[in-house]
C-alpha cells in the first residue's frame, strides 16, 4: 500500500526551505492526495557560525542531523544540496534521487564593479570556500579573501556591511531565492570550477523504503545523476569532504561524457588541473582516473599538506 503521507526534512535556511518546498509542490502536483509534511531540522553547520567550514572539519555539516532523524523514523525523506552531500552515506541511507541542475556556475556579486577584471589590486572578495578562495588567488593572487559564513540573505547583507569589494555565491542558490539580478558575473569555469554536485539537489531516503523511494523516483534527472557520478566518485578518490581546495565539473554533450577537475593550493601558488572525456557508462571510473592523474601530478602533496589525505596514497 502507497504511503498517504510523506515527511521532508529540511535546515531552516531559507534557501534550504526553498528547496524542500520545491520538492513539496512537485510531490502535491504529482500525487494530489498524498500529504506533505515539512519537519525543521538544525545541523552543526547551522550551529557555528564564527568559524570558517573548512576549520570545523569533518564531514556531514550539513546532514548527519537529518540522516539520524531519517534513521530514527522521525522523517521519510530529506532535501540537501549535492554539493553538501559526503560521498559516503550512512548504512540504510540511499541517495534515491538527483533533480535537474539548474546553472552550477560560481557567481560574482559586487556593488561597485561590473566585472571580475574589473576589481582593482588588492580588492577584498568575500567567501569561506578553500575550492574559490583557492581558484581565485591562482588568478588574482594580489586579492585579499575575507571570510563569509551565513546564509544567501546574510552574505548580500555582509557585501555592504564588512566593505567587501566584491562577494563570491552559487549562482542556483541566488536564482532559487530570487536574488538572479544581484549577479555581476557568472565567473567562467575557466577561473572558477564548480563544487561537486552544485545547482542540484539531492533527495536521501530510507534504503529499505521502497515505497518512498518510488514516490520520488520521477524526481531524478539521469543526465544530471551520470554527471554527479563522474563528480563524486572524483571527490571520493581524493578522499574529499566539503570543504576540499578541489573543484570539479562533469557535462554530457553529443552523447560524450566530459569531466574537468581542479586540485589547488589554498594560496593559489599551485594548481593542478585537467580534463578528460568518454561515454557516459565510464561516469565512475572516469572521475576516479582524472582524481588520480591529479593526484599523481601533484595534488597529493596540496591535500596532505592541509591534511585532508592519508599519508599512503
Amino acid at each position: 500500500m502507497r504511503k498517504d503521507t510523506i515527511i521532508i526534512g529540511t535546515r531552516s535556511s531559507k534557501l534550504a526551505l526553498w528547496q524542500a518546498d520545491y520538492v513539496a509542490d512537485c510531490l502535491r502536483k504529482r500525487y494530489p492526495s498524498l500529504r506533505v509534511e515539512k519537519k525543521l531540522i538544525t545541523t552543526k553547520g547551522d550551529k557555528i557560525l564564527d568559524a570558517p567550514l573548512a576549520k570545523i572539519g569533518g564531514k556531514g555539516l550539513f546532514t548527519k542531523e537529518l540522516e539520524a532523524e531519517m534513521l530514527a523514523g522521525g522523517i521519510d525523506i530529506a532535501v540537501h544540496s549535492l554539493k553538501d552531500m559526503p560521498t559516503e552515506v550512512p548504512k540504510g541511507l540511499v541517495i534515491s534521487a538527483i533533480t535537474k541542475r539548474l546553472d552550477p556556475g560560481d557567481a560574482l556579486v559586487s556593488m561597485k564593479y561590473s566585472s571580475f577584471a574589473e576589481l582593482p589590486k588588492g580588492a577584498k572578495v568575500g567567501t569561506s570556500s578553500l575550492r574559490r578562495r583557492a581558484q581565485l588567488l591562482a588568478v588574482r593572487p594580489d586579492l585579499r579573501i575575507g571570510d563569509l559564513r551565513g546564509n544567501v540573505n546574510t552574505r548580500l547583507r555582509k557585501l555592504e556591511e564588512e566593505h567587501f569589494d566584491a562577494v563570491i555565491l552559487a549562482v542556483a542558490g541566488l536564482k532559487r531565492l530570487g536574488f538572479g539580478n544581484r549577479i555581476t558575473e557568472v565567473l567562467p569555469k575557466t577561473v572558477m570550477l564548480p563544487a561537486v554536485g552544485q545547482g542540484a539537489l539531492a533527495i536521501e531516503a530510507r534504503e529499505q523504503d521502497s515505497d518512498v523511494r518510488e514516490l520520488i523516483s520521477f524526481l531524478d534527472d539521469e543526465a544530471t545523476g551520470c554527471c554527479a557520478e563522474a563528480e563524486r566518485s572524483f571527490l571520493e578518490c581524493v578522499e574529499g569532504g566539503c570543504q576540499v581546495p578541489v573543484g570539479v565539473y562533469a557535462s554530457i554533450s553529443d552523447g560524450s561524457l566530459s569531466v574537468e577537475a581542479v586540485i589547488a593550493a589554498p594560496d593559489g601558488m599551485e594548481v593542478y588541473r585537467g580534463k578528460l572525456e568518454g561515454s557516459p557508462v565510464e561516469a565512475v571510473s572516469l572521475g576516479r582516473k582524472l582524481a588520480e592523474e591529479l593526484l599523481a601530478d601533484g595534488g597529493a602533496e596540496i591535500l596532505k599538506k592541509l591534511g585532508l589525505l592519508t599519508e599512503d596514497r
